[in-house]
């Protein structure tokens, strides 16, 4: 083996081209410099091979896959059961259909008789116990009196009035009284000044007119009283 073959290690590549044609320069001192040349290359092989080989620390590979989490062969085989039970009692059920629409099937299920309760006649008789006591009661009411007596209550509230009029400085209503009277006059005036107009356009039949005036007058006065009593 030539020197120029070999690369001497820790040395840069531009040094390695110059000094090609040169014998080994070992680092340390050796006897032989080709035995050392030859262990220095073993052990940079080494350590290359050791540095190839070398793994990270820090596991940054994506986890691995199990087919069972991926495909779930129990649930796909209960999903298939599943199916296959629904199909077979679905084909049971359209065997039965169709044989009972072919026959008249193997059951007479019309049933004729009439429901019975232990306790109907208790409940009969409850309801008609009810309703005779709402019936009393009804009629109860509507034949009662009423317990006040408004004409009493009438006569009572009069004599109250009677003891306020007593009591109060100013008896009550003698405003009214007062305005009523001053009403009355006027009105009587009013029906005197119609006469007389009534006699100075009329002179033909003045009784007649009179009469009238008076007549008129007096149904005033009547209709007047009759609202003051009302009121």
């Amino acid at each position: 083996m030539k020197s120029c073959d070999t690369e001497t290690p820790g040395r840069p590549q531009t040094v390695r081209t110059m000094m090609q044609h040169l014998a080994y320069q070992p680092l340390l001192p050796t006897g032989n410099k080709y035995l050392q040349q030859k262990w220095d290359m073993a052990s940079y092989d080494l350590h290359r091979g050791k540095v190839k080989s070398a793994k990270p620390t820090i596991n940054t590979t994506p986890p691995k896959t199990y087919g069972h989490l991926v495909l779930k062969l129990k649930k796909q085989k209960l999903e298939e059961e599943w199916a296959m039970k629904i199909q077979r009692e679905n084909n049971m059920l359209m065997e039965k259909i169709s044989h009972i629409m072919r026959t008249t099937g193997g059951v007479d299920n019309w049933n004729y008789y009439d429901r019975k309760s232990l306790g109907k006649e208790k409940r009969q008789l409850e309801l008609l116990r009810i309703t005779k006591e709402n019936q009393m009661i009804l009629f109860r009411l509507s034949q009662c009196r009423p317990h006040y007596n408004v004409r009493s209550w009438h006569e009572d509230w009069l004599k109250t009035l009677k003891v306020m009029d007593s009591i109060a400085r100013y008896p009550r209503g003698r405003a009214n009284q007062q305005k009523g009277q001053e009403k009355l006059i006027k009105n009587r005036s009013d029906c005197d000044e119609e006469q007389k107009i009534s006699a100075d356009a009329t002179t033909h039949n003045p009784a007649s007119n009179k009469a009238n005036g008076k007549a008129e007058c007096e149904e005033n006065e009547k209709r007047k009283e009759t609202s003051k009593k009302k009121e």
